[in-house]
C-alpha cells in the first residue's frame, strides 16, 4: 500500500521517508497503515484506498467474513478492531491520553476506547525518551488545575521518562497519560479510533475544543488514569531485541483484549496461518505469496487469503486483531 499521511499538529521526522523511500514532510508524522479509522471530526481523512480504488473501509464492509473471518465478524462485524501506523516523533508531543472502552460507549457513542501500543524501530538523538504514566497517584484537582494553567512542566515532572532504544515495546492501556519525545520511530498498534484527552493543549493545538473532544474538560478529564505507575513500569514496558525467533510476540497477554504483534524473522520461508494481518516490512526483501516485498513495504492481507508463505531473507511486524475470547462483549 501507499504511504497515507493525512496532516497531523506536530511535525515529523525523516524516518518514515528513508524507511519508505518518499519525502518526507513536516507535518506528516503518521502513517495509517491499512486504516479504517478517520481523523476526529473527519468524514475521511486518514482512510486507507486500495490498489484498486476501493476503500479498506467499504470493501471489508462488504465481505466481513472473507476480509476479517467468520468468528472476528460474528463479533464485530465489519469492523477491523485495529489501526496499524507508523509514527516518526519530529518534536516532542504533549502530554495527553485515550479514553477507555466503557468511557467512549458512555460518552462518545463508540464500542472502542483507544489501548495502544508501541513498537520502538528507530530513534534519533542522545536521548530518545518516552514518558508513559504518572509517577506517583495524583488528585483529580491537581490534573484540572495542571491542565487549566496549561502548567507543562508539572506534567512532564509528573510522567514516567524512560528511555528507549529499538526492540523496546510499550503498552500503553487506555486513560494512562503519556507522550513520546522527538526522535522516537515506532509502529503503533491501537484502538481504530482518533479519540484524544490533551491535557498539554498549548503551543500545540490552536485552542483547547479538539483536546476535550467536545466533552469540556471537566468531563474529558474523568477518562485519565491518575493512578502512579512509579513502581510498575515492567507491566507496560518490555526490551525484545535479544529475542530471535521466527515469530516473536512483542506485547503479552495484557494486549489480546486489543490487539497482537510480533516480529518475524524469515530466513527463507514461515507460514501465515490465515487472519487479518497488517505487515510492515522493515529489512530485507521476498516475497508474500507471489507478491514480491522489500524493505519500507506495508500490506494488508485478507483472511480469505488462507495460509500465505512469507518467504526470502527478511524482517517484518505483524499485526493482528484481538484474540477473540479475551474480548468482553460489547
Amino acid at each position: 500500500m501507499p504511504a497515507n499521511q493525512p496532516k497531523q499538529f506536530y511535525r515529523g521526522g525523516e524516518a518514515i521517508a528513508a524507511l519508505r523511500g518518499g519525502t518526507s514532510g513536516d507535518f506528516g508524522p503518521e502513517d495509517w497503515v491499512a486504516s479504517t479509522t478517520t481523523l476526529f471530526g473527519r468524514s475521511d481523512a486518514g482512510l486507507t484506498t486500495l490498489p484498486n480504488g476501493v476503500l479498506l473501509r467499504d470493501a471489508v464492509q462488504a465481505d466481513p467474513t472473507g476480509w476479517l473471518g467468520a468468528d472476528h465478524a460474528a463479533k464485530f462485524g465489519g469492523d477491523t478492531a485495529l489501526l496499524v501506523k507508523l509514527l516518526d516523533a519530529g518534536q516532542r508531543l504533549p502530554v495527553h491520553c485515550h479514553p477507555s472502552n466503557a468511557f467512549a460507549s458512555s460518552h462518545l457513542n463508540c464500542r472502542h476506547g483507544k489501548t495502544e501500543a508501541w513498537i520502538v524501530v528507530g530513534t534519533t538523538g542522545p536521548n530518545p525518551t518516552v514518558y508513559i504514566g504518572f509517577r506517583d497517584d495524583v488528585p483529580a484537582d491537581t490534573v484540572s488545575d495542571w491542565v487549566a494553567t496549561q502548567d507543562t512542566k508539572a506534567m512532564l515532572d509528573a510522567l514516567n521518562p524512560v528511555c528507549v532504544r529499538p526492540g523496546d515495546t510499550v503498552f500503553v492501556p487506555a486513560g494512562v497519560p503519556h507522550a513520546i519525545g522527538e526522535g522516537v520511530f515506532i509502529v503503533e498498534l491501537q484502538q481504530p479510533t482518533d479519540f484524544s484527552v490533551t491535557l498539554e493543549w498549548e503551543g500545540f493545538l490552536a485552542n483547547d475544543d479538539i483536546g476535550h473532544l467536545g466533552l469540556g474538560y471537566d468531563v474529558a478529564l474523568g477518562c485519565v488514569d491518575r493512578q502512579g505507575w512509579g513502581g510498575r513500569l515492567d507491566q507496560l514496558v518490555r526490551q525484545t531485541s535479544e529475542k530471535w525467533a521466527p515469530s516473536v510476540d512483542l506485547l503479552g497477554p495484557d494486549a489480546n483484549p486489543f490487539f497482537q504483534a510480533d516480529r518475524l524473522h524469515v530466513e527463507g520461508s514461515f507460514a501465515l496461518e490465515p487472519s487479518f494481518a497488517v505487515l510492515v516490512v522493515l529489512e530485507g526483501s521476498g516475497k508474500l505469496g507471489e507478491l514480491e516485498v522489500h524493505k519500507g513495504s506495508t500490506l494488508v492481507v485478507p483472511h480469505a487469503a488462507g495460509e500465505l508463505g512469507l518467504t526470502g531473507d527478511l524482517v517484518a511486524i505483524r499485526c493482528r486483531p484481538p484474540v477473540l475470547s479475551t474480548v468482553e462483549d460489547a
